[in-house]
């Protein structure tokens, strides 16, 4: 098949650093090619790939230090797309809703949207463009859009050899790896570590929209306990190390989490996940195979202190049998096939939904 990927730009594919979207599609991308399609990535111009690489920018547009807006980037992106459509079997968008206003005249496409949906403002816009697929990273994700034109659920992968298993750590620390924010609640990790009298290791990233609760919160907690360290933002080379040397992944988040791709990375080493029960989390995690599901943090404490029940080889399996990225290029393959006879589904009757649009005049 004559495939088109177009990725976010805020990233290259695979990133550098932080970008869970960006390398996922990476990941798909470089399956797909390895499995015999043509493949065509849209992406920054630095991004690394096998495929044919039609550059959007010149970076990614987050380390670029002279980008404000991202917006026309992505924009000159899409005219780029709309140029070529017809030239491809099928059109896959990871780039949210930004395309819909020219979904018409693209001929056969898919979407995965890769963010929360649980936002008032999405209701009243997927239900304006009905008739247009989409594919969810989780089933749990999709609960707050139930009406929409599921595809289906695709839950991620990641290349078998990426990251090595490790089956006895040396150092036996609890990791937190992910964004510095209040949603994935790094003040729980150190209570928990805290509780269960262990070291913490945290790699994170910090937005600047997240400064406040860095230096109010999570700042104060670290110098108040020196069983902690900060690392910082790490690659994806020291990612391997980071995880594999773990006695578990702490993963405590407070919001309805997508997917979580850092518990299937976690896994990839034979690390076991402990992990708050939200979003994803009873999708991805097998209780007591890959690690614990709790409910809050003197759960986490305890599960922290019998982690050595966990075997790691058996965490490595479950990664092998269920999130390799050839299992998730096989089902997006099955997705594609699915558009062959032209868009699926119908325009449905007009509805009123979310704040009240009428959606009439819109669809």
């Amino acid at each position: 098949m004559k495939i088109a990927q177009i990725a976010p730009l805020a990233e290259r594919c695979p990133p550098r650093l932080y970008g869970g979207t960006e390398r996922i599609v990476s990941y798909l991308t470089e399956e797909l090619v390895r499995l015999g399609h043509d493949v065509t990535l849209f992406a920054s111009g630095d991004s690394r790939t096998k495929a044919k690489l039609v550059p959007c920018c010149d970076m990614a547009l987050r380390l670029n230090p002279s980008v404000r807006d991202p917006l026309p980037y992505h924009m000159l992106m899409l005219e780029q797309v709309r140029r070529c459509a017809d030239e491809f079997d099928v059109l896959h968008f990871h780039i949210d809703l930004m395309h819909y206003p020219l979904a018409a005249s693209l001929g056969r496409m898919v979407t995965t949207l890769h963010g929360r949906l649980d936002l008032p403002d999405l209701p009243p816009f997927y239900a304006a463009f009905p008739r247009y697929p989409l594919v969810s990273i989780s089933d749990s994700q999709r609960r707050p859009l139930a009406f929409a034109n599921w595809a289906a659920t695709v839950h991620h992968g990641l290349p078998e050899d990426l990251l090595p298993f490790s089956a006895n750590p040396k150092e036996g620390y609890l990791a937190f790896l992910g964004r510095i924010s209040p949603e994935k609640r790094p003040d729980r990790a150190i209570e928990i570590a805290a509780r269960a009298g262990m070291k913490l290791k945290i790699a994170a990233k910090i937005d600047k929209a997240d400064e406040a609760y860095w230096d109010g919160t999570i700042r104060p907690m670290l110098a108040s306990h020196p069983n902690v360290e900060f690392v910082g933002e790490i690659n994806e080379h020291d990612k391997a190390t980071f995880l594999g040397e773990a006695s578990a992944l702490l993963f405590p988040i407070d919001w309805p989490e997508p997917f979580g791709l850092v518990m299937i990375e976690a896994m990839a080493c034979g690390t076991p996940v402990i992990a708050f029960r939200n979003g994803s989390v009873p999708e991805v995690i097998d209780e007591r195979v890959s690690g614990f599901i709790v409910s809050n943090v003197d759960e986490a404490a305890a599960a922290a202190r019998r982690v050595d029940l966990i075997d790691r080889a058996e965490v490595r399996a479950a990664f092998e049998e269920r999130f390799t990225a050839e299992r998730m290029a096989r089902d997006y393959l099955d997705v594609y096939r699915g558009l062959e006879g032209g868009l699926p589904g119908v325009m449905r009757p007009p509805a009123r939904v979310g704040n009240g649009i009428d959606l009439e005049a819109m669809a």
